[in-house]
């Protein structure tokens, strides 16, 4: 199979069908758009794992994915889509670049969730977008940006209702979506703890990339934690 995309975290194959791509994930972490860069046995499997069973998840709650099904450890099949380069962030509670951008009190709940736009480009750092900049950049309609953004919250909600079975608290998450060849928009790339805050209920204890950030503590052990606690709720 030809290699047609290798990112970060993940290497992207053709298949025989055109409309299916092949998807490996790699034992690699990244943070701050690269800059701190590590191998990890084992992340690329645990991330998979955990990416296949939210969308098998969301699917069941209503929310329509690229996804279509793990074909060992590490590899998943997927529908081929079109990419939209914009990053859907929805935060539930205030942390991270929200705090020092904007100065809002960090633990800050909102009410309801906020919604923003990053354009998808490690050349410009992925900067935050009005619906006016993504109109001008000619990314997504005004009919698809109301789209993505209700997609969104619905994946919020559901994500909410899953965590809160595991004792866990969803702080934020960025996800993306691409199109198919008949236009459909459809969540894409992955969900797992490298593309959300989480918290423990009651300590407070990260159960995200967060550990790898900031150097609290195993990334390994605590998406394995992570896996065994959704493991327990199924």
């Amino acid at each position: 199979m030809m290699l047609l995309y290798e990112g970060k975290a993940k290497k992207v194959f053709k298949t025989e069908d055109p409309e299916v791509l092949r998807i490996e994930y790699k034992d690699e972490v990244t943070a701050g758009n690269g800059a701190k860069h590590d191998f990890m046995e084992g992340k690329g499997r645990l991330n998979n794992l955990i990416s296949s069973d939210i969308f098998k998840y969301l699917k069941k709650n209503g929310v329509a994915s690229h996804f279509i099904e793990r074909t060992s450890e590490t590899e998943q099949k997927v529908k081929a889509v079109h990419i939209i380069p914009l990053e859907v962030a929805v935060r539930n509670v205030a942390a991270g670049s929200i705090v020092e951008r904007l100065g809002f009190k960090n633990g800050e709940e909102f009410t309801p969730p906020l919604v923003e736009l990053y354009y998808k480009k490690d050349e410009l750092n992925d900067p935050i977008l009005t619906d006016d900049h993504v109109l001008r950049l000619d990314i997504a309609t005004e009919d698809e940006i109301r789209a993505l953004k209700e997609a969104a919250l619905k994946v919020n909600a559901a994500l909410i209702k899953m965590m809160n079975m595991m004792g866990l608290k969803l702080i934020d998450f960025k996800i993306e979506f691409g199109r198919d060849k008949k236009g459909n928009i459809l969540l894409a790339d992955e969900i797992s703890p490298d593309t959300c805050r989480i918290r423990d209920l009651e300590t407070g204890e990260n159960f995200d990339k967060d550990v790898y950030r900031n150097a609290t503590g195993s990334l390994i052990d605590t998406y394995t934690k992570f896996y065994e606690k959704m493991e327990a709720v199924k």
